[in-house]
Order: C-alpha cells, then structure tokens, then sequence
C-alpha cells in the first residue's frame, strides 16, 4: 500500500528528498504523497526510505490504498520504464 503523511508533519522536508519516484510534494502546510508514485520504495530499496527518516514518524500506511508487493514492483517498473 502507499504511505501518507500524517498532520505529525513538520515540513522539515527530509522525506522529499529520499522518494526514488518522486512521490512526495511540498503541500499547504505538510508535505503529501501522491499514492499513484508511491511504491513503499519497492523496486529501489529495501525499505520504505521516508518512514525511516522522518524525525517525528509522520509517514504511515495509507488504508485506503492497499497494494501487494507485485503490484508496487509493477508500479515502479511502470514509473521507471522511459
């Protein structure tokens, strides 16, 4: 499943910067993950780079987009192919 950031946020804007499929965005007052690019960094790393350097664990599982580890590789084969 895709992340989301949580209103925990602090804009220290850390997570931007590690997403291999530039997923995450600066929003009105937290950042946001588009769940369309997001593929819990599968595909380009072992874990979900975001979640682990947020300062204040803002980055969660997003309920709402439930993915299998096949369909998040396919994602990120998709979003990487050009």
């Amino acid at each position: 499943m895709a992340y989301k950031i949580t209103d925990e946020c602090i804009s220290c804007g850390a997570c931007e910067a590690e997403c291999p499929n530039q997923a995450i965005s600066e929003g009105d007052s937290i950042y946001k993950i588009d769940p369309d690019k997001c593929t819990e960094c599968v595909g380009a790393h072992d874990s979900s780079k975001c979640v682990e350097v947020c300062p204040v664990d803002a980055c969660k599982p997003d309920e709402a987009h439930k993915e299998t580890k096949e369909q998040l590789q396919a994602k990120y084969d998709k979003l990487h192919s050009k």
